[in-house]
């Protein structure tokens, strides 16, 4: 497989000066810096999405909220903010 196409982008000064830090701190080009800020921007989302998803599946389980209330009045118990 080649390689993808050039991508071409114009970024506000507050942009360019946040690539050029990261850059900077990374010891990488501009264009590495864009690169790995760009896939650890996708993995970030990636793990969101999965967070997300995982959050909808255990509200939808009655069990889980209920158990989940029970620990959330005991902590409140300890700490006498009930």
């Amino acid at each position: 497989m080649g390689s993808a196409p050039p991508l071409s982008l114009r970024l506000g000064s507050e942009s360019l000066s946040a690539l050029d830090e990261i850059a900077r701190r990374r010891g990488v080009s501009r264009a590495e810096a864009a690169r790995q800020a760009i896939a650890e921007t996708a993995e970030r989302e990636r793990l969101r999405s999965g967070l997300a998803a995982e959050v909808r599946r255990l509200m939808a389980n009655d069990a889980y909220v209920r158990e989940a209330r029970e620990v959330t009045g005991l902590m409140q118990q300890l700490r006498g903010s009930v």
